[in-house]
């Protein structure tokens, strides 16, 4: 595979998808430990994977080894750190991931950490490395290897407090900040209202978000809604239309329910 097949135009596949509007189907990953999950991702028409790391159990090389094997076979794979935790990063990246989300953001500070971590120089202080799996462990000069990695990591900024709201018009003008993300989930408990992701004040928080990042022009992914239609309201009012399909222990609950009814019912 064309080790260049996430770059559309000189931009990154996800941001092009986005730019045009075009969905990104996004699988999440929190119980399974092989690589096999994510072809099981490739094959069900997933555009991105993402590793959450900040609510599993999950080690480091087993996320590593997620992303590596989404990577070969082209899918953007994404992996969610544990909150505040900035050290994990470099392995993750290191070891496959092409995307980092960063969950329970406040401050412009440390967005600004978090850039500097995910980027080398001049972009960041990511420690040098001599190959990556982006490039299929080719032996490129430092500064061309650097400056592609640059372009291949997405940052995701996840904004879930009234903190973070009060500082999303600084956080989204900052340079290296590639996607805006709102959970509505810990964003409603903050404000009161856990679960309800229809009460005025989350609402408010939406509109706000969309505001913020329709005039700083990056894209603002909404997510936590369990309403379809809503969701699909919210895409219309200029969220991104980037998809949170499940996650494989929700589907693997799911599935099992659907399956033991059926075996119930067959036999009454």
């Amino acid at each position: 595979m064309d080790t260049r097949w996430w770059e559309v135009d000189g931009r990154h596949i996800v941001l092009d998808r986005l730019a045009k509007n075009q969905p990104i189907a996004a699988f999440g990953v929190r119980s399974a430990r092989t690589p096999e999950i994510a072809r099981l991702a490739k094959a069900s028409g997933h555009h991105v994977i993402w590793v959450d790391l900040e609510h599993s159990t999950m080690p480091v090389d087993v996320a590593a080894q997620i992303c590596a094997c989404a990577l070969d076979i082209g899918i953007t794979p994404f992996a969610r750190i544990p909150e505040r935790d900035l050290g994990v990063i470099g392995r993750l990246l290191d070891g496959g991931a092409m995307g980092i989300i960063a969950p329970r953001i406040e401050t412009v500070e440390e967005v600004r950490q978090l850039v500097a971590a995910c980027r080398f120089p001049p972009l960041g202080h990511r420690s040098a490395i001599a190959s990556l799996p982006l490039v299929q462990h080719a032996r490129l000069p430092a500064a061309t290897l650097f400056e592609t990695a640059n372009r291949a990591t997405l940052v995701k900024v996840l904004i879930e407090s009234q903190p973070g709201l009060d500082s999303l018009e600084a956080i989204a003008a900052l340079p290296g900040v590639d996607i805006l993300s709102i959970g509505t989930n810990d964003l409603s408990a903050e404000l009161g209202v856990p679960g309800d992701f229809k009460h005025a004040r989350v609402r408010e928080a939406h509109e706000h978000a969309l505001d913020v990042c329709r005039r700083a022009g990056k894209p603002l992914v909404i997510g936590g809604i369990g309403d379809p239609a809503y969701a699909a309201e919210l895409i219309r009012r200029g969220a991104a239309p980037f998809l949170m399909t499940g996650i494989d222990t929700d589907l693997l609950l799911g599935a099992a329910q659907d399956r033991v009814r059926q075996a119930l019912a067959s036999i009454q």
